[in-house]
């Protein structure tokens, strides 16, 4: 991370990071070895300063590492963000977790010289909006960009942010490296695949398979999710197998599938959004389970399928349908792949959020 200037004149953006910058990253998605990643995408399209866990424990000292120490490191990263505050005009947290201690501790620092935008994955969550309504932090927040209507609807009508300050946005795939194309083609034996962890329902599409002639592989890890998996406990039939993969056999995986499965349990907030936009981006056909918070990335019958939640019949069916209609199947995955390359590409998202960031440097002056 570039040191503010003293004295400049110059006005800067600056963007947490809740983790670490891989060493060798920008090497790495130039080889192709792996993805383009948002943070770094929106650094250049901001022309924005990074913060992550590491910056933010070099900045901090010993102060750092206590406060990582007793609350964690999201409140370091948000405390350190606090401390940088007069030397940007806009900073943007990316995420609840940063986003609202660093409101909190703006509370007591009287005029704030630096806006904020507040990414938000899931506030919904009884402590957030507790702390939300009680610091009275939407006088803190000048922006929230969501990725549900869902989650847009609760920050409206629940924590009363002007709708204004609240912007849905579809969430962001590297669409050059999920491509079709970019892996091994189909797999000469039907392939069922799914892939996740976070609020998955595994155990309904093990039963909707149970029996069928067709082999199912579930992807069940994630690099983001706390939740243990719930397989574990469930009667795998044969035709099923749970792996671990990294991010070229996972690409190999959805190449090889005849579909892509997305299970879920009932959440409000995009659960399951990433595996979606990947298979969608390889063009895939889609089944997924219509839950509150997951409408906005299918349209049911053009870019993918819906089932309720927990249906294992409905479930079933609709993959018998789709694997005795391969045509229909790939229509619905050109579809999703077109779809996704128009409103869900990795710069479409940081082109919408520099159009956002732009109007409160406007907003701040610059």
């Amino acid at each position: 991370m570039t040191e503010p200037a003293v004295g400049s004149a110059r006005r800067r953006v600056l963007l947490t990071v809740s983790g670490v910058v891989p060493q060798g990253l920008a090497d790495a998605v130039a080889s192709g070895s792996r993805p383009r990643v948002d943070y770094v995408e929106m650094a250049k399209a901001f022309e924005a300063d990074l913060v992550d866990y590491a910056e933010a424990a070099r900045r901090l000292g010993r102060t750092g590492r206590l406060i990582e120490r007793v609350l964690g490191k999201n409140i370091a990263l948000a405390w350190c963000c606090f401390t940088l505050r007069h030397s940007y005009d806009v900073i943007m947290t990316d995420g609840e977790q940063v986003g609202l201690p660093y409101a909190a501790f703006t509370m007591v620092s009287g005029r704030r010289r630096a806006r904020h935008l507040m990414i938000v994955h899931i506030l919904s969550v009884p402590k957030k909006a507790v702390l939300f309504r009680l610091l009275r932090l939407r006088r803190r927040i000048d922006e929230m960009i969501v990725y549900s209507s869902a989650q847009r609807d609760f920050a409206i009508e629940s924590l009363r942010m002007p709708s204004p300050r609240v912007t849905l946005v579809p969430f962001m795939v590297d669409t050059e490296f999920f491509a079709p194309g970019s892996a091994a083609g189909a797999d000469p034996v039907r392939l069922v695949c799914s892939a996740g962890l976070e609020f998955r329902d595994y155990p309904t599409l093990v039963e909707a398979v149970r029996g069928l002639d067709v082999r199912v592989v579930l992807a069940a890890a994630s690099p983001w999710s706390k939740r243990k998996s719930e397989l574990a406990s469930v009667d795998l039939p044969p035709n099923v197998e749970v792996v671990r993969l990294d991010l070229h056999q996972l690409r190999e995986l959805y190449a090889r599938a005849s579909l892509v499965v997305m299970p879920l349990q009932e959440v409000d907030f995009q659960a399951g959004v990433t595996t979606l936009l990947e298979s969608m981006a390889m063009a895939k056909p889609i089944i997924c389970t219509r839950t509150t918070g997951q409408t906005d990335v299918i349209t049911d019958g053009v870019t993918g399928r819906y089932v309720p939640v927990g249906d294992v019949a409905a479930l079933r069916a609709t993959l018998l349908e789709l694997l005795g209609e391969p045509a229909v199947a790939a229509a619905l995955g050109a579809a999703a792949r077109t779809w996704v390359v128009e409103h869900a590409d990795i710069l479409v998202y940081v082109a919408l959020l520099r159009t956002r960031v732009a109007h409160h440097l406007g907003e701040a002056g610059v």
